[in-house]
């Protein structure tokens, strides 16, 4: 499997941010049926360079958890529907925010590891077409996030405590 981690923020390195998405994506690709030698781009950063990447991609000028840019549009036609094969090896990029995740992972309780793998899981899915833009769509996803995130150990992210 190919994980090109890329740190932009050194705090990244305390949390293992490589051994995270190693493990994180291997376990999509597993429950997927992706091959292992398919390549994802991650970039851990800080608030300020996400809130930079989110303004210029989405027109939000703010600060956000995770972004995703899939090499090409593999979304599904039909709310609910498998996203289109995947043509291009090379499934995109990923970048993640150490500030906004650390604040997130302790506003929720949960470990920062955790929460990254999430996060990881999520963009991951978003490179290979998946979407929670319409109902069923992100019914799918969400679905597929804690099954996956289940099989590493880590508590269902949706579920309210």
């Amino acid at each position: 499997m190919s994980v090109d981690v890329i740190i932009e923020d050194k705090r990244w390195q305390a949390e293992d941010l490589a051994g995270l998405a190693e493990v994180a994506v291997a376990q999509v690709y597993a429950d997927l049926g992706i091959p292992d030698d398919w390549e994802i781009s991650l970039m851990g950063c800080n608030d300020a360079r996400i809130a930079d990447l989110n303004a210029d991609f989405r027109g939000k000028p703010q600060p956000t958890n995770v972004l995703s840019w899939p090499s090409e549009e593999r979304g599904a036609d039909l709310d609910g529907g498998q996203p289109k094969q995947v043509r291009d090896p090379e499934l995109g990029d990923i970048a993640i925010a150490f500030d906004t995740c650390k604040r997130e992972a302790a506003d929720v309780g949960r470990t920062m590891a955790d929460h990254c793998s999430h996060l990881i899981v999520h963009g991951t899915l978003h490179l290979l077409g998946y979407d929670h833009e319409r109902d069923a769509d992100a019914t799918l996803m969400e679905g597929l996030e804690i099954q996956i995130l289940g099989k590493l150990g880590i508590a269902d992210p949706y579920k309210i405590t």
